[in-house]
Order: C-alpha cells, then structure tokens, then sequence
C-alpha cells in the first residue's frame, strides 16, 4: 500500500488496518518458525506499512495531518 492511498482512510479504517496488519505479522512469523513461509519478502513489507500506518495516525493526533473521520 502506497503513503498517497493511506492518507485517504478515516483514522477508524486506519485503526482497523493496523490491527489486521499485527494479526497477519504474527501469522507469518510463526510461518517462519515452522519454515513454512512461502513469501519472505511479504514480512518487510508488512513492517513497512505498519510503520507508515503509525506514522500517520500519529501525524493526525498531532494535528500535522488533518483526519478524514471523527476524531478520537
């Protein structure tokens, strides 16, 4: 996912997407440990947008970043 489309959701659909995304970085790391992960490179780029989705949640409870959805 690209910076240009997160910053077209509403901070409840980018709540909702980060939770999805830890769900799914725990899966794949126990993939790992079982060695039975098809995709390695899908792990960096789940960090990636983790990383990005924080950033700009973080950048909206600042008020650097105007929020699309109700506030908290």
């Amino acid at each position: 996912m690209k910076t240009s489309e997160i910053k077209d959701f509403t901070v409840e659909a980018l709540q909702n997407k980060l939770i999805d995304n830890e769900n799914e970085m725990a899966n794949l790391r126990f993939q790992k440990a079982l060695q039975q992960l098809e995709k390695p490179t899908r792990v960096r780029e789940l960090r990636r947008e983790i990383a990005q989705i924080k950033t700009v949640l973080k950048e909206m409870d600042l008020g650097i970043r105007e929020s699309k959805g109700l506030d908290k």
